[in-house]
Order: C-alpha cells, then structure tokens, then sequence
C-alpha cells in the first residue's frame, strides 16, 4: 500500500509540471485491457467537479485508477458497493477519498441548500461538517467523514487501507496530510 500512495504522490508531481496527461491511454492498452480486464492499482473516489480529474491528476491511464464520481465525494451505498467490488474483485488496497478546494456541493451545504435530490447530497456533508463555515476545514471534515464511513462500513484486511486527501484545483496539488 505505501508502493501505491507513493505511486499516486510521484504521478501527482508529474501532473504539476506537465500540460498533457502523462498516463497509457494508447490503443494498446485498450486491447490489452479489453482481452485481460482491468487491475487498478487504487480506488479514487472524489466529486464529480469537472475541474478534478483524476486520471490526469495522478498521471494515470486507462486501467489504472478505479474512479467512482458523485458531488461532494458522498459515500453512499452505491459508492460502497462500487468500492467493496474494487477490493473483493478486482484486489485493490488503497482507497483515497479525494475532496477538493472550492467544491460547489460543500459550499451548498454551508450555504444550508435543501432543494430537490441535492438536498441529499448536502444534508449528508452538514452532517459531516456541522457548523463549519470555512471552506477548507468543511471539505477536510467531508473527506475525514468518507473516509470513517468506508473504514465502518466495509470489511478489509489489514493490507487495505482508506485516506483522505484534498486536491487544491488551483495549484493542482494533491495534499494526502489533512488536519483540521
């Protein structure tokens, strides 16, 4: 598992300076995931913000992350079990919740947005974040509480492991060390 979050952090670091994504994307690799299957090396779950792109932000191709998408990064059942097929199926032992610096769904939720099926969304951040009114410290709280919900929820091997980490989508680098 250290392998692989160093794996992320050194992709990361090749994301900073570059302006293309370094990651396979060849038609090989297609072929040889298609006849193969895929063997991703993590789990990223993060928000559906089109300013996050993980693939690009770890320098990674086809076949090597294994993204599950929703506003605000929630964890759901339907993350969940997304999550609990990646480790039971496909042997993945590293899950990163992945939040980000000025996310629309956290900014929702401290703004107290409860309209339609958003509503859903932001309640479940309110009760991750509380009361927290910064921005910064509201999506820490949001990815810590991701990750509690996977560490309770899901039955893991001492091998597999859940972190939190924020993407700063000005800078575009990934901090894996959070403390509120």
């Amino acid at each position: 598992m250290v392998t692989v979050l160093k794996r992320l952090i050194s992709g990361n670091q090749l994301y900073l300076n570059s302006s293309v994504n370094n990651g396979d994307i060849s038609p090989s690799v297609r072929v040889e995931t298609s006849k193969n299957g895929q063997h991703p090396y993590a789990v990223v779950v993060t928000c559906s913000d089109s300013r996050v792109i993980p693939e690009a932000i770890f320098s990674a191709g086809i076949g090597e992350l294994f993204v599950i998408r929703v506003a605000g990064n929630v964890i759901g059942e339907h993350e969940l079990g997304s999550i609990e097929y990646a480790v039971e199926h496909l042997g993945c032992k590293l899950i990163v919740v992945l939040g980000h610096t000025h996310c629309g769904a956290v900014g929702a939720a401290i703004a107290g947005v409860n309209d339609g099926h958003v509503a859903s969304l932001t309640g479940e951040i309110r009760k991750a974040i509380g009361n927290e009114k910064d921005d910064l410290q509201a999506c820490i709280l949001n990815v810590n509480a991701g990750v509690n919900k996977i560490s309770e929820s899901l039955k893991m091997d001492c091998d597999t492991k859940a972190i939190g980490a924020v993407y700063d989508i000005e800078s575009g680098k990934v901090s894996f060390e959070m403390s509120i």
